[in-house]
């Protein structure tokens, strides 16, 4: 129903910053809460930020506040995550995320939709 595709992963050294977007296709996109997760090597998946369907509430990991931010473009059907002062601990593999609902969700199991990921690398 809905596909997700993200962009704009590479490698960055620590301080500097990254603009990770994704893209939806497939059903309309202001219906659905947005999240974005990472996932490193040997840990299990975790929520980074999530905003709600019309950009009201955000949700922020306290290890990314002060530093990342999650916005939304309906009307191009894209999220974004905008991160500054990167750190090496920052790197993973990242996903963005679509829930059926207008609120925020905390909870990996409350998203539908998941793209394929993209590496993120911050070397020190």
């Amino acid at each position: 129903q809905v596909q997700l595709v993200e962009s704009g992963g590479g490698l960055v050294q620590a301080g500097g910053s990254l603009r990770l977007s994704c893209a939806a296709s497939g059903r309309t996109f202001s219906s659905y809460g947005m999240g974005w997760f990472r996932q490193a090597p040997g840990k299990e998946r975790e929520l980074v930020t999530a905003i709600s369907w019309s950009g009201g509430s955000t949700y922020y990991a306290d290890s990314v506040k002060g530093r990342f931010t999650i916005s939304r473009d309906n009307a191009k059907n894209t999220v974004y995550l905008q991160m500054n002062s990167m750190k090496p601990e920052d790197t993973a593999v990242y996903y963005c995320a679509a829930a059926l609902v207008h609120t925020i969700v905390v909870v990996t199991r409350g998203y539908d939709y998941w793209g394929q990921g993209t590496q993120v690398t911050v070397s020190s």
